[in-house]
């Protein structure tokens, strides 16, 4: 695949940005053609989302609902479905080419002023047409055994992505916040058992009293978001009845991220063979890209 991927680098302004609210939008950053390049493979893993690398969010939402838990699909019932999924890189040649590029890790780099880039994880996320499920208020930090200021996830969405279609929504700031909250189920705002931490606050209300401010951008093949791992996040359904939402997020850690094991949230196999405190490089947090 090709590395020349970069159009331009992220501006002084923006890598300002990041850190002031906790996620920027670079428009205009990457290839289209580098991004477009992978529906190849994101089709492939969708169709092959039952006993692959991806799982079925709406049917796991279903099983939530049925045993009485609260699912996000605002009292709606659609026809599409939620799939999404991670560490394709491990075993998809596509995948991993995507992740590991360094154009990629020279952006994430300039916006988290880091010498080095380490891979934590890619995940793709697809909202087919008619999908009812939201995506719950979340922080990815619940769920990444690893701690540091200098820790990000990237959002690169292969469809044009807006308010309609579930384009991703950010609490401005959030990433200041000192609360560690407990990880859920995407679908729905139940915990997942034996983590530790607050609950979420319920973030509608306190943007609708004005006590938080929200931020949504419409994207397009080209433009990517980068959060903080900390920022609380969530994104809507997919209401459209023809355009599908399919974008490829990639985890990336900097300098000073080193591992750290948070009770209850899910462990990758490699995990048992490191220990608290010791810093990503190895074959499992390859690095990206370094100054």
């Amino acid at each position: 695949m090709n590395s020349n991927v970069l159009v331009r680098r992220p501006t002084a302004d923006e890598v300002a940005a990041f850190w002031e609210d906790g996620v920027v939008c670079l428009r205009g950053v990457l290839d289209p053609a580098f991004v477009l390049g992978m529906a190849p493979a994101v089709d492939r893993l969708v169709r092959e989302a039952i006993g692959g690398t991806m799982y079925d969010m709406s049917a796991m939402g279903a099983e939530i609902a049925g045993s009485g838990g609260d699912v996000l699909t605002g009292g709606r019932r659609g026809r599409g479905r939620f799939v999404s999924g991670t560490d394709h890189w491990r075993v998809d040649a596509d995948c991993r080419a995507f992740a590991l590029n360094p154009g990629l890790g020279e952006i994430v780099a300039t916006v988290l002023r880091t010498h080095k880039v380490n891979l934590w994880e890619d995940s793709v996320l697809v909202k087919e047409p008619d999908t009812a499920e939201r995506t719950a208020w979340h922080q990815d930090l619940s769920y990444f055994h690893v701690s540091g200021e200098q820790v990000c996830t990237t959002w690169i969405p292969l469809d044009v992505a807006d308010a309609e279609t579930g384009a991703m929504s950010f609490v401005r700031g959030s990433h200041r916040w000192r609360g560690q909250y407990r990880p859920n189920w995407f679908v729905s705002n139940v915990p997942m058992p034996g983590t530790e931490g607050e609950v979420i606050p319920d973030i509608d209300a306190l943007a609708a009293s004005g006590e938080v401010e929200l931020v949504q951008f419409a994207l397009g093949p080209g433009d990517m978001t980068v959060h903080h791992a900390r920022t609380l996040h969530a994104a809507g359904g997919n209401l459209s009845l023809v355009r599908r939402r399919r974008a490829i997020s990639l985890r990336y850690c900097g300098d000073d991220a080193v591992y750290h094991f948070r009770p209850g949230a899910p462990r990758k196999p490699h995990h048992e063979f490191v220990r608290e405190g010791d810093v990503l490089d190895g074959p499992d947090c390859p690095v990206v890209w370094r100054a």
